[in-house]
């Protein structure tokens, strides 16, 4: 009787350990790798560094302006998720890096920014450092042409973004599709206690 009440204890508290990991919505990344660093130039023209964002939520997504819908979705819930974090939000730095820095110019990414929330960064680099850092976030890009149209050219690329903790670790890949409630529950667990 004791070795059969010590055995369902244990079956307790072995069962019970996962409870201390967080039920993020998001896809958790295995080892929390801390976030390859890099210097882009945001569309203020001003140097930026990923390690300068330490402290807080770092949302980190890879697009271009002339997207016809998958960029200006993410942007729009990404303002949702701000809204939806209402005086937290001053914690969540929202990052996207250009895939196609020949036509996304300062001026250009700025006005894209303004567009959903002018608090939002948006980070440019030379064709080399694009396709230095999209490698080490092993994000898919490449340009695909338009036959016929004045844009010559779109850019199919990955369509998920990264949430990096206030330590600067890769915590979370977010899947497009994700609702922004969703978001917002995981960058709150992210956050931690208000």
């Amino acid at each position: 009787m004791f070795l059969r009440t010590l055995f369902c204890c244990v079956v307790v508290l072995l069962l019970g350990c996962g409870e201390n990991q967080p039920p993020f919505k998001a896809k958790p990344v295995s080892n929390t790798p801390l976030a390859a660093n890099f210097i882009l130039t945001d569309q203020f023209g001003a140097p930026r560094s990923l390690t300068e964002f330490r402290g807080q939520v770092v949302s980190l997504f890879f697009g271009f302006t002339h997207c016809p819908d998958i960029c200006p979705t993410h942007l729009a819930r990404q303002a949702e998720v701000m809204r939806q974090l209402g005086p937290r939000a001053d914690q969540l730095t929202v990052l996207f890096v250009t895939l196609d820095p020949e036509r996304d110019s300062p001026a250009a990414l700025k006005a894209y920014m303004d567009a959903f929330n002018p608090r939002f960064i948006a980070l440019s680099g030379s064709p080399e450092e694009t396709a230095k850092i999209a490698k080490q976030y092993k994000i898919f890009w490449q340009k695909t042409p338009l036959p016929g149209s004045a844009l010559v050219y779109t850019i199919d690329h990955t369509t998920n973004s990264f949430l990096i903790d206030r330590q600067g670790h890769v915590r979370l890949i977010v899947p497009h599709e994700l609702p922004a409630t969703d978001v917002t529950h995981d960058i709150s667990l992210l956050m931690g206690a208000p």
